[in-house]
């Protein structure tokens, strides 16, 4: 089997497992989420927050949002534009949303539209990840395309990337090609991990949970 087949392969089982998950789990993994990210200063400070309106069984961020909000942060979502790039609108809770052509809901009649660089922090799907910060996402770029300015960068910088996973979602190592952009930070329902770190592998500090 050639490696894309395998990829294939691993997105779909990863997909499986994330959907299986009983509504009880994931609450469970929702409010897991919120504490981890709470030790993350940049998501208690950070003006532009962006997130994504979670869809085919990724960790729901309804317990993230509120909070910006009552601190007078600013939460956006992703807006699919041309050339496969993302460009990003604010959003409140109540809005009007319509699918896109994967169906996943985007603000109906944005305001106004930012580009990645404008934003603070960013909250990453993705289908698998390690803890070097390598993403496995769906396959069609958007994310990459979007944050490739960051390549350019010393990291960690603004935006910060946190990719948003299950646990079980972590994969030993992922290979990384030549247009992904890494993430600095994974929030799971267990712990914040520090992509930076000198040994890729050690959690930021005092952020281990127990799951």
């Amino acid at each position: 089997m050639d490696a894309t087949a395998q990829r294939r392969e691993l997105r779909q089982s990863l997909a499986d497992q994330r959907r299986a998950l009983t509504p009880p789990q994931r609450i469970a993994a929702a409010q897991g989420l919120r504490r981890s990210l709470e030790q993350l200063p940049e998501y208690l400070t950070d003006s532009r927050v962006a997130g994504y309106w979670a869809s085919h069984g990724e960790l729901p961020l309804n317990l993230v949002i509120p909070p910006l909000a009552a601190r007078g942060q600013q939460f956006l979502l992703p807006v699919i534009c041309k050339g496969k790039r993302l460009r990003f609108a604010p959003w409140q809770s109540g809005e009007e949303v319509q699918p896109n052509r994967y169906g996943i809901p985007e603000p109906a009649a944005p305001r106004e539209l930012l580009e990645p660089f404008q934003l603070d922090l960013v909250l990453v799907p993705l289908l698998g990840f390690d803890r070097r910060g390598h993403r496995l996402g769906h396959g069609g770029g958007y994310y990459d395309r979007s944050f490739a300015f960051l390549k350019k960068q010393v990291r960690p910088t603004e935006p910060l990337l946190v990719g948003i996973a299950y646990a079980f979602q972590e994969l030993p190592q992922i290979e990384a090609a030549d247009w992904d952009v890494a993430l600095d930070f994974v929030a799971t329902e267990g712990e914040l991990i520090d992509c930076s770190t000198t040994d890729k592998g050690s959690p930021h500090q005092g952020s281990e949970t127990s799951r």
